[in-house]
């Protein structure tokens, strides 16, 4: 999850320093991801470390988009004057392998302009490393027709996934389809892109709602994290626990200093462009068992 949380600043700042920190949790990102890459693919990787080439392509696939990501928001905020901190990337012992990356921002945003470059910038490349993946992904994957073993986890498509997959694979109606790691990767991108366009809080999608709407974004935050509870009650349990993680997170952005300053088409144009890019990815059950 990409969260760019305000925090007043220096501007000034000292002397800079070398980023181990970064470094080291990117390392880390790095083997966690592999031995998820590896684990898919039924290698344990304390037994056969030496197989670890078995997840590069899925380590090596998620590790770009989730940096494609952030680093269109550390740009995207340098280019506007504002400070932010090189990626955090978070290593979890889990499917994935990650929790994904954060930057922080040590500065106020200016301007709504500049609210919606730096908050659209990292979905929207994001998104576009994840089609990309995706396409390739896809074209190596594996359809399976007639009897077949259960498959351990069902992955929901989105709307561009399942079209990607009609144009890319063809028809699978009756068939299982077998993801090689690089589109695996993809749709993880793909997901990842829709839970960063939540418009809630200090979200990226919650920067795009706050320029847009203002004073209205608590009260379109509030509804979509008690949208959030009422899928999470319907179609996936996950969708309970994303809720509480944004009330703890909170559902208030900061303001932006000059926010007099109207909004050009071309940023209007980009949050349509994000909107639809939000519409896209959504899965209303992401995960079955």
């Amino acid at each position: 999850m990409s969260y760019t949380g305000n925090q007043a600043g220096n501007q000034t700042g000292g002397k800079r320093k070398f980023p181990f920190v970064h470094i080291i949790l990117f390392l880390l990102t790095v083997a966690s991801t592999l031995a998820a890459g590896m684990i898919q693919r039924g290698i344990d990787p304390l037994q056969e470390p030496r197989k670890f080439y078995v997840g590069v392509p899925f380590s090596a696939t998620l590790i770009i988009i989730l940096l494609s990501h952030e680093l269109s928001h550390y740009f995207t905020s340098k280019r506007h004057r504002t400070i932010a901190t090189l990626p955090y990337f978070i290593p979890a012992p889990t499917l994935i392998g990650t929790f994904g990356a954060v930057i922080r921002m040590k500065s106020p945003i200016m301007s709504r302009s500049a609210l919606i470059d730096i908050g659209a910038s990292g979905p929207i490349m994001g998104f576009l490393f994840s089609i990309a993946a995706c396409i390739v992904g896809l074209h190596f994957s594996t359809v399976i027709r007639g009897p077949h073993p259960a498959a351990g986890v069902t992955l929901g498509d989105s709307i561009i996934f399942s079209l990607l997959t009609r144009i890319i694979v063809g028809d699978t109606s009756g068939a299982e389809l077998v993801l090689h790691p690089v589109a695996f990767a993809g749709w993880i991108g793909l997901f990842v892109t829709f839970l960063n366009l939540l418009p809630v809080g200090q979200l990226d999608g919650g920067h795009v709602a706050f320029a847009f709407f203002g004073r209205m974004h608590k009260a379109v935050s509030g509804a979509i994290v008690a949208l959030l509870a009422v899928f999470g009650i319907f179609f996936w349990k996950g969708w309970l626990i994303w809720a509480a993680l944004m009330l703890i997170l909170g559902l208030r952005h900061p303001p932006v200093y000059y926010w007099e300053r109207p909004l050009d088409p071309a940023r209007r144009y980009v949050g349509g462009a994000v909107l639809l890019i939000f519409i896209l990815t959504f899965v209303p059950t992401p995960f079955a068992i």
